[in-house]
């Protein structure tokens, strides 16, 4: 039995699947609708697709780093609760995501959803399985790959994680304290969350917002313009040392800055260190929670 678009149309809307799935499922059951809807059931993937309008706010921020460190992935996986965020079967698929962004490195989710594991299936494939026995909706949210020298680390049991990349000049001979020397970096990522890694990062569009509000605020009003300017130029320092991660008071000691540390540490070990970039995700920022109480709801579905 030959099938047509509308018909695609048609069974994508009566399942939510996608329509590559739907073309798939038509082709292997010879048009017939039912049938289709039957083979979309017996591959979980009706059942993922009705989950996928729900939201997942929950779940971890995850990061790992090859043996070397020369190779690092930060991921986030998000779930409807904390509950399967703690699910072993949900921890491996996290880890197999991240691990997949170091070995493959894609260039974006859909291209990670496409990625081939050892035993040929999918990551996308993968996933709509995960949905369907862990009985959530699972969303990988965002991922981010460096190369270089990369340390991360994981900060309370996946709400924050955090992956630095720096550049080592000189030969490394003492790898190790380096290594702690980032992983204190990570640390303070996660700890402080700075927006920039330097001052030249600010965006002028930014310091022009800060000026003018410290102006709207009376800062240096009545005082000579060079003396205004210094005042100002003052609490725009204070900015840097809040937002710029170089800037910051290092946090194990407060009498030097991150930059400082750094540089402290790569004299140490005859190396000269430079943090070139960090990322820091935590999980759920940003996405609008559904207040619903999970428990009343399941309540409410068994009444």
């Amino acid at each position: 039995m030959a099938f047509t678009a509308s018909d695609v149309k048609a069974l994508r809307e009566k399942t939510g699947c996608g329509m590559m799935d739907c073309k798939k499922a038509l082709a292997q059951t010879d048009g017939d609708m039912a049938k289709a809807v039957d083979y979309l059931r017996e591959k979980g993937l009706a059942a993922a697709a009705k989950k996928s309008g729900r939201i997942a706010a929950e779940g971890i921020a995850f990061a790992k780093t090859n043996e070397d460190n020369s190779v690092g992935a930060i991921v986030e996986v998000n779930s409807e609760t904390d509950f399967v965020a703690k699910n072993s079967e949900f921890l491996n698929f996290v880890e197999t995501c991240a691990q997949t962004v170091v070995e493959k490195n894609p260039k974006d989710l859909d291209e990670l959803s496409k990625c081939q594991l050892t035993n040929g299936t999918s990551i996308g494939e993968l996933l709509t399985e995960k949905i369907s026995t862990i009985g959530e909706n699972i969303k990988i949210r965002r991922f981010k790959r460096f190369s270089g020298f990369v340390v991360t680390y994981i900060h309370m049991n996946g709400r924050i994680a955090v992956m630095v990349n720096a550049d080592v000049k000189n030969d490394l001979k003492d790898k190790e304290a380096v290594k702690n020397a980032i992983k204190d970096v990570c640390m303070q990522i996660a700890a402080v969350s700075p927006s920039y890694l330097r001052k030249k990062d600010v965006p002028a569009e930014v310091l022009e917002k800060e000026k003018k509000i410290l102006k709207e605020q009376g800062v240096g009003k009545g005082k000579p313009e060079n003396i205004a300017a210094k005042i100002i130029e003052g609490k725009l320092n204070k900015f840097y040392k809040e937002n710029c991660l170089l800037e910051q008071p290092f946090v194990k000691d407060g009498s030097m800055s991150v930059g400082e540390y750094i540089k402290d540490v790569g004299n140490k070990v005859g190396s000269d260190i430079e943090i070139l970039e960090f990322v820091r995700y935590e999980k759920g920022e940003g996405i609008e929670k559904n207040q619903t109480d999970f428990a009343s709801e399941v309540a409410s579905m068994v009444k």
